[in-house]
Parts: C-alpha cells; sequence; structure tokens
C-alpha cells in the first residue's frame, strides 16, 4: 500500500483529463480540496510505480482508479489523504478524516445503532479525552468507501454495528452482504492526531484457488 497526506493546498496544482469536469462549477473551497485530494492519490500511485493518471468521479461519486488498482480519498479544513494499493494486494480500500471534535446534536442518534450507544457511553466514562462519537462516524464513512466499489450500492448506517477497540482498531459486522464482501466484515485502524480523527480499512485480497493465481 502507498499513502499520501497533505495539511495545505499548494499553489499551482492542476487537474487531469476528465476531472476538470467533475468540478466545473465548483466553489473555490470545494475545487482546492478536489485538486489536492487528486493531487495526494498521484503521489500515493507514484509510490506504486505508477505514472500520473487522471482519477475522474465514477457511480455516486467514487473515484476511478487505474486498472489494477484499489484506493481510497479523503479531505477535511486543513488535510487532504490518499491511499492506494494493487488488487493482488487488496481488495479494497476505505480511508476518512474529520475533525477531533464531538458531533453537532443529534447526528450521534441517526448513525449509531442502541449497541454502538452502549459502547459509546461506556468507552467515554474510561477514555474521556477521545470523542467516540466522532470516531464512530469515520469509522462509518471508511467502512461504506470500502464497501461501495465491491458491492456498487449503499450502505446504511444501520446495516454496520462498529465496536470500537481503544488500542486503535475495529471491526465492522455488516448486516448486508455481497458476493465480493468478506462475510465476517471488515476490520480497521484509527488514530487521533493534530487535531484529526483519521480512520482505515483495508480489506485483504480475494483468496488464492489452490494453485491457482488471485481470482
Amino acid at each position: 500500500m502507498s499513502a499520501a497526506e497533505a495539511f495545505e493546498d499548494p499553489p499551482g496544482l492542476t487537474l487531469l483529463g476528465l476531472e476538470r469536469e467533475a468540478v466545473r462549477t465548483a466553489a473555490p473551497k470545494r475545487l482546492a480540496e478536489f485538486t489536492t485530494a487528486r493531487w495526494c492519490a498521484r503521489r500515493a500511485l507514484a509510490g506504486l510505480g505508477m505514472p500520473p493518471v487522471p482519477i475522474p468521479r465514477g457511480r455516486r461519486g467514487a473515484p476511478v482508479w487505474p486498472p489494477g488498482i484499489v484506493g481510497s480519498m479523503t479531505h477535511h479544513d486543513g488535510y487532504r489523504a490518499a491511499a492506494v494499493a494493487r488488487q493482488a494486494d487488496a481488495r479494497s480500500l476505505g480511508i476518512d478524516a474529520e475533525p477531533h471534535l464531538p458531533l453537532p446534536d443529534g447526528v450521534l442518534e441517526l448513525i449509531a445503532l442502541p449497541t454502538e450507544l452502549r459502547r459509546i457511553a461506556e468507552l467515554s466514562g474510561r477514555h474521556p479525552l477521545v470523542h467516540w462519537d466522532r470516531l464512530l462516524f469515520s469509522m462509518k464513512e471508511s467502512v461504506y468507501k470500502a464497501w461501495f466499489p465491491l458491492a456498487y450500492r449503499w450502505l446504511g448506517h444501520e446495516e454496520a454495528d462498529i465496536v470500537m477497540d481503544p488500542a486503535g482498531s475495529f471491526t465492522a459486522h455488516l448486516f448486508a452482504s455481497h458476493p465480493r464482501v468478506p462475510p465476517e466484515g471488515f476490520t480497521g485502524r484509527w488514530t487521533v492526531d493534530r487535531g484529526l480523527v483519521v480512520t482505515s480499512i483495508l480489506v485483504p485480497p480475494y483468496p488464492t484457488p489452490s494453485g491457482g493465481e488471485p481470482r
């Protein structure tokens, strides 16, 4: 896997090919975050030995990666990042970054299952310096980003039950299934740093049939 990040928007960056159409009428802030995220993606691809290529938007806005590549991007005020991997090494990727702040009133109740609300209450009592509600939101975003390129359909917040480990990992048990998605769900990592919550998921590659190549 290869990743790149930026904490500002470098001047003079340009978009390639079909990327321009996606932000043709975008406001300056949206244009900047879109452009820098693509710049991060090309830097990450360079880490795999690949030349600069356009990364246009596909279905539901998901990035369209070069053949043989999976990846994910995220952006927030003051932060842009991208991660990529070869399909031989990962089935899918999902990354997300959010401000390490409490969620706005009412949002947690919209995204969390009753089991998740109970876990957050317990974790908040044991580790009060972490905003577990925002962390859960970011994890659900990473879950969706890992899910969609495999299933090509919406995954609601209520379709993933997330168990958070204070040591920096999490597990997403899915209530939806698809032949390309591991039945056991997803596992991921999380960190809090520089005022941000960052979560990531790497879905392992497809099993290799006995005596053959990965399918």
